[in-house]
């Protein structure tokens, strides 16, 4: 039974000790290279102390990967910053964890100093140059449990203020368990990484690839503004799976770039957001015999509890399920009642299992808010994460996706669903993505949607596709929806540019 995530890269390390495990354009580690870099930094940070957070401000590449993998050797855990972000996010992040220690490299050392921090800078190659200290190491793991926390990943607060995700060893090992078993990796397998090292997200390379053998590639971000020179790099690269967020699926759909596929790719995952039709069967037309999965499920509950593998003959003008639960997990469809709904009614997503984490970082009252008691039964404590996501089933026993608890308003008298406006936007040839927000303060409807059709001919096609009480009364036509830090549209954005359209 494993107990602690370095166990893959151990168990890897000794049987492909030379294999690639991560690289980028200018650097790369072995598996071998990875656990003798990972162990001597754990050795380094040894007189830090346990189960202690540590703060990674580095930039994204092998050598921050080797940094995550240290501290946890080292009995702690780490809370990941990278160069990308903003210098007011890091500050937020540092303010609520206030790590006593951060690692940097030589491209970040100069930034941390510039923070208000109050803590010790530990520089990369000081500690990567330490000698491994196998008996404090040894003792570490004798004494490490699998509830002990990994990382601590902060996401975007509704406040403004960022929460921590807290999640332990049990949570990492059952999601590599899980996923694994739905991706299907091998030691031939390439995955091109597109996400930051800050969020979640990023397990799924690197938990699978150390589990499995697989190598990583790190595509450079840049890349996406430009995506014919994205497919030369993947196609270099021989990257043949990607775990992608939406948004970036669609960059190479939406701009034609896809008549230069990747032909290596023969597994494509998505998640964050709903994949528009029109897009999907785009890349579908392009590569007709890859595998598609649809992934969901919060960073509350270690990045993914759901999947869908779309099959081939599947309908491409419906709407992607998300299919079902991971092994070890279960989904409730809660209802306003706190019951467990009818098939095929809506209700709240509530996620048991092993993937729900600890609870947020420093925040009790907000832990208690979304890691709640099993609202099925009374009969012993059971934390389950409300993920105030709206699903149903559809005949087929297969779960629908319908949008946020917070995104169904009332509005000239009708409850409506903002992504149904949205689901009915993205059918038209000129959208390519919409974001569909309300603004209750003037009690109007607004759309913003990224395509070459304007605003005023949008409107009159989405006349004709919604009854009267759904019409936006505001469009907005953008070159690209905005973004947060993990790819989903940023809604705070959009409702701030309608409110200021309907002045």
């Amino acid at each position: 039974m494993l107990r602690n995530i370095l166990e893959y890269l151990e168990n890897t390390a000794q049987i492909h000790p030379d294999r690639t495990a991560f690289s980028n354009e200018t650097e790369s580690l072995t598996f071998g290279e990875l656990r003798e870099r990972a162990r001597a930094i754990g050795s380094g940070l040894l007189p830090c102390g346990r189960n202690r957070a540590i703060a990674v401000f580095m930039e994204r590449g092998p050598r921050m990967t080797a940094a995550f993998l240290g501290v946890v050797y080292s009995g702690n855990y780490y809370i990941p910053l990278e160069k990308e972000m903003s210098q007011s996010r890091i500050g937020s992040v540092l303010d609520e964890a206030a790590p006593a220690f951060m690692i940097c490299d030589e491209k970040t050392e100069a930034s941390a100093k510039e923070l208000d921090y109050a803590g010790r800078i530990l520089p990369i190659d000081r500690l990567a140059a330490s000698e491994t200290d196998e008996a404090g190491l040894s003792d570490v793991r004798a004494r490490a449990l699998d509830g002990d926390p990994v990382y601590v990943v902060f996401t975007s607060g509704s406040t403004g203020v960022p929460k921590g995700v807290v999640a332990c060893h049990r949570n990492v090992i059952d999601y590599a368990e899980t996923l694994g078993a739905v991706l299907r990796p091998d030691t031939h397998s390439v995955f091109g990484m597109q996400v930051p090292l800050y969020v979640d997200a990023c397990l799924k390379e690197i938990c699978c690839g150390m589990k499995y053998g697989a190598r990583t590639v790190f595509v450079p971000k840049k890349l996406f503004m430009t995506p014919i020179r994205l497919v030369e790099f993947l196609n270099r690269q021989g990257v043949n799976t990607v775990c992608w967020v939406v948004s970036a699926l669609t960059i190479l759909s939406g701009t034609g770039t896809l008549e230069k596929a990747v032909p290596r790719l023969h597994t494509i995952a998505f998640g964050s957001e709903v994949f528009p039709s029109k897009q999907f069967g785009l890349w579908r037309k392009a590569l007709p015999k890859a595998r598609y999965i649809n992934l969901y499920g919060p960073t509350e509950c270690t990045g993914m509890s759901c999947y869908y593998e779309v099959p081939d003959d599947f309908d491409a003008d419906m709407p992607i399920p998300i299919g079902r639960a991971f092994q070890n997990s279960e989904i409730l469809l809660i209802d306003d009642g706190k019951r467990i709904s009818e098939a095929e009614t809506p209700g709240e997503i509530y996620i048991r299992g092993a993937g729900v984490t600890l609870g947020y970082f420093n925040s009790p009252e907000k832990t208690r808010a979304a890691f709640v008691q099993n609202p099925t039964h009374t009969h012993y404590p059971e934390i389950v994460y409300r993920t105030g996501d709206i699903a149903k089933y559809n005949a087929r026993g297969e779960l629908l996706y319908i949008g946020r608890r917070d995104n169904q308003i009332k509005h000239m008298g009708y409850r409506i669903e903002l992504a149904e406006i949205e689901a009915a936007a993205v059918k038209l040839d000129t959208v390519g993505e919409a974001c569909c927000v309300f603004l209750e303060e003037r009690d109007r409807i607004a759309l913003c949607y990224a395509g070459d059709g304007a605003e005023e001919a949008v409107a009159a096609q989405m006349r004709k596709l919604l009854p009267r009480y759904m019409e936006p009364s505001v469009y907005l036509r953008t070159a690209v929806l905005p973004r947060t830090n993990n790819g989903k549209i940023d809604r705070a954005t959009v409702r701030g540019w309608a409110a200021e359209r309907s002045v």
